[in-house]
C-alpha cells in the first residue's frame, strides 16, 4: 500500500512538473511578445513619439521592453526550478510571479483612473506640436511625422480639422491659401488643402496613440501559474528524499 501511494505521489509530481513547464513556456512566449511590442513601438512609431512634448508614450514603450525582459527571465527561472525540483527556487519564482501580478493590478487601477486624463494630455500636446512646429525652420522631422500620421490614420488635426486654423504655417503666406495641409486630403495633390470641405478632407480626429488598458487574461494566466507552483512545492515537500 505504501509503495502504491509513493508511486501515485511521484506520478502527481511529474504531471505537475509538466503542467508548470508548459505554463512557463507560454509565459516566456508572452514576455517575448510584450518585449517585441515595445521594440516595435520604439522602432516603427519613433516619428509619432517625436510629435509629443510629453514623454509618457516613449517611457511606456521602454517599460514594455523592460517588463518583457523580466517576464522572460522569470519564465526561465520557473523552468529551472521545475526540473531541478528545488523548493528554494520555486519560492523565489512564486514571489516574482506575485510581484509581477501585483504590479499589473496596480497598473490596471492607475490606467482606469488616469486613462481619459492621459488621452486628453496626449491630444493637447499633439495639437500644440502641430500648430507651433509644422513647416517651421529646423522642424522637417515634425512636418514629415505629421503628414505621415494624418495619411496613415486618415485624420486631420488632433481633435478636428479646424485645429489647423491656429497653425503658424497656415496663417503665413507660405501656406499659399491652404486651410489645412495637403496631407489632410483624401486624394492628395498640390494645394488640395485650399478646400476644407468634408468631401475633400478627412474629418476624423486622431485616434488614441496608446492603449494602457490591462488584459485580464494575463493576470489569470499568472494566477494559474502560482497555483501550479504551490501544488508542486507541496508535492515535493511531502516526498521522501
Amino acid at each position: 500500500m505504501g509503495a502504491y501511494e509513493g508511486k501515485k505521489g511521484t506520478c502527481g509530481t511529474v504531471c505537475l512538473k509538466y503542467l508548470l513547464f508548459t505554463f512557463n513556456f507560454l509565459f516566456w512566449l508572452a514576455g517575448g511578445a510584450v518585449m517585441a511590442v515595445g521594440i516595435w513601438t520604439v522602432a516603427a512609431k519613433s516619428d509619432y513619439i517625436s510629435l509629443l512634448s510629453s514623454r509618457i508614450y516613449a517611457v511606456s514603450a521602454y517599460i514594455l521592453i523592460l517588463a518583457g525582459v523580466i517576464v522572460m527571465i522569470t519564465g526561465v527561472l520557473g523552468c529551472c526550478a521545475t526540473f531541478k525540483e528545488q523548493r528554494r527556487l520555486l519560492r523565489v519564482y512564486f514571489v516574482l510571479l506575485l510581484c509581477i501580478f501585483l504590479l499589473e493590478v496596480l497598473a490596471g487601477v492607475l490606467a482606469y483612473i488616469y486613462y481619459q486624463q492621459l488621452n486628453e494630455e496626449l491630444k493637447d500636446n499633439l495639437k500644440e506640436t502641430m500648430v507651433q512646429k509644422y513647416h517651421q525652420p529646423d522642424q522637417d522631422h515634425i512636418t514629415k511625422a505629421v503628414d505621415k500620421l494624418q495619411q496613415e490614420f486618415k485624420c486631420c488635426g488632433s481633435n478636428k480639422s479646424s485645429d489647423w486654423a491656429e497653425s503658424v504655417w497656415i496663417r503665413s503666406n507660405e501656406a499659399r491659401g491652404r486651410k489645412v495641409p495637403d496631407s489632410c486630403c483624401k486624394s492628395q495633390s498640390e494645394l488640395c488643402g485650399t478646400r476644407d470641405h468634408p468631401s475633400n478632407i478627412y474629418k476624423v480626429e486622431v485616434r488614441p496613440v496608446c492603449d494602457f488598458t490591462p488584459r485580464a487574461h494575463t493576470g489569470l494566466i499568472q494566477v494559474i501559474g502560482m497555483i501550479f507552483t504551490c501544488c508542486l512545492y507541496r508535492s515535493l515537500k511531502s516526498e521522501p528524499y
